[in-house]
């Protein structure tokens, strides 16, 4: 993205200083019963909405400086602090064509931008894009049986989101990576079938990825999902990559020398996924709740077979001063086994990372994705009032398989034993890190919220041991306000 006439630099503060207009200026507009209607005739109706954000980070020793340990050459600097902001307008129609049948559609668009370096040593980044531009049709009514067909750009979800959800890469060249505007999948072919709390949903999807990391990834699959009251539910999807360029590491025999690398390893990927939530005790304990994830993933092609999932037990209590809610999470997901000629390294396609969903950790999200990790996760919630929200997020972090690539080969080095030298990958302590959260977000309207927080990452024997002995706490926060209506 780039400013007619203005330095580069110059442009991406005259965007954010646009972005803080249109956020100061929202309060009042947004109160209106509905603002943004642009036409309703009572056949044909046309809404616009507007989506943005500004958010200000810092962190200090990123990735525990492992950095200092593995790349002293490329001078990445530990600290950091910028400011990021989008903007996403987008218009919403749907048309009446008779009987219980709509034409509907919707274009959007993202202008994002950082200012400053991020965590990913990118500066004063940005990009204007295409988001979402589909159109669809529907018949029939949830009651009865109804029909829906969509093409073109749009998000699309897949139960908790464990593999199948954000469409979309941000940060790096596009700006705001923690505000991660951008969720549409680039293209999309969607049919589905609802009746009565049952859907079935077959797709075809693209992933909007970035410029500078395209793999060319294609996936095509099947869910069924039944809902029921009180917020119970129950889902199978089957997921296959039509084709991808996307190379998978797999861990040296024993563990002894660097990883390989199989190019286009996630090509013919076939995976099968089970989500649920229930109250097991709905008469007796109603806040209650158990909720359960698994996948299976295979690909006769280069011998993989592997597996992930998440168990969740917890209790809100509804009818509480601050309605209270805690709840513990334990989630792993396979590593290369060494030992082994099969490749066991779970792969977590686009999956929801936010901590809020999949992340493992919170600053520990940003170094290891959902593969060759487990983590112990606790959580408390708290509701102080009506537009105020507390949240409190502990986990501790573990490898799957020692001596096997965390990300793509992570801490490959030379480690001395008994006055002999070996190239390693991976960690060999399990311990990797135990991370806290604090996050406040107060509500200024029904549209409007401000969100602040801070976290503190300490690594664990396996972190230490890799990067020498020792390494720094990794601590940071933000400061956000956005506006969706």
């Amino acid at each position: 993205m780039q400013t007619s006439g203005l330095p580069r630099r110059a442009g991406r503060l005259a965007f954010t200083a646009f972005a803080f207009g249109v956020l100061a200026g929202s309060p009042a507009v947004a109160q209106q019963s509905n603002p943004l209607a642009i036409h309703d005739d009572g056949d044909t109706r046309v809404t616009a909405t507007l989506d943005g954000g500004v958010n200000a980070v810092a962190e200090q020793n990123l990735y525990w400086n492992l950095a200092d340990k593995f790349a002293p050459s490329a001078n990445f600097d530990s600290d950091a602090e910028w400011l990021e902001a989008y903007v996403k307008p987008g218009i919403n129609f749907e048309q009446d064509t008779g009987g219980e049948s709509q034409l509907y559609g919707r274009v959007s668009g993202v202008a994002s931008t950082t200012l400053g370096t991020d965590a990913f040593s990118q500066s004063d980044t940005g990009r204007v894009t295409l988001e979402e531009a589909y159109v669809g049709f529907r018949t029939g009514t949830r009651e009865s049986g109804q029909f829906d067909v969509s093409v073109g750009a749009r998000e699309l979800k897949l139960g908790t989101g464990m593999l199948i959800s954000n469409g979309a890469s941000n940060g790096f060249e596009r700006g705001a990576v923690k505000l991660g505007p951008r969720k549409a999948w680039e293209r999309s072919v969607i049919a589905a079938y609802r009746k009565n709390g049952f859907a079935l949903t077959g797709f075809y999807i693209d992933p909007n990825e970035l410029e500078s990391n395209n793999t060319g990834t294609r996936i095509a699959g099947a869910d069924a999902r039944i809902d029921r009251q009180g917020g119970d539910y129950a889902g199978l999807s089957y997921i296959n990559v039509l084709r991808s360029g996307a190379p998978y590491p797999q861990a040296a025999p024993g563990g002894l020398g660097p990883p390989a690398f199989l190019d286009g390893g996630r090509d013919g990927l076939n995976a099968i996924t089970l989500y649920t939530k229930f109250h097991p005790l709905q008469s007796s304990v109603k806040g209650l709740y158990v909720a359960l994830d698994g996948a299976y993933e295979w690909n006769d092609r280069i011998r993989l077979r592997a597996w992930g999932g998440r168990f969740q037990l917890g209790h809100l209590w509804a009818q509480s001063k601050w309605r209270p809610e805690l709840f513990y999470t334990y989630q792993r997901f396979s590593g290369d086994d060494p030992d082994t000629a099969t490749l066991e390294r779970f792969d977590p396609l686009n999956y929801e990372g936010s901590p809020a969903s999949w992340a493992t950790g919170s600053k520990s999200a940003l170094v290891f994705i959902n593969s060759n990790v487990q983590s112990h996760q606790l959580t408390l919630k708290l509701m102080p009032s009506p537009k105020d929200f507390l949240t409190f997020r502990t986990a501790h972090i573990r490898v799957d398989e020692l001596r096997s690539p965390i990300q793509f080969g992570q801490a490959t080095r030379l480690e001395i034993a008994d006055g002999l030298g070996s190239v390693i990958s991976g960690v060999t302590n399990g311990h990797l890190a135990d991370d806290f959260f604090v996050e406040y977000t107060h509500l200024l309207n029904q549209n409007i919220f401000v969100t602040a927080g801070a976290s503190v990452s300490t690594p664990g024997k396996g972190i230490k041991v890799a990067s020498g002995g020792d390494a720094p706490s990794w601590t940071g926060g933000f400061v956000n306000l956005v506006v969706k209506y």
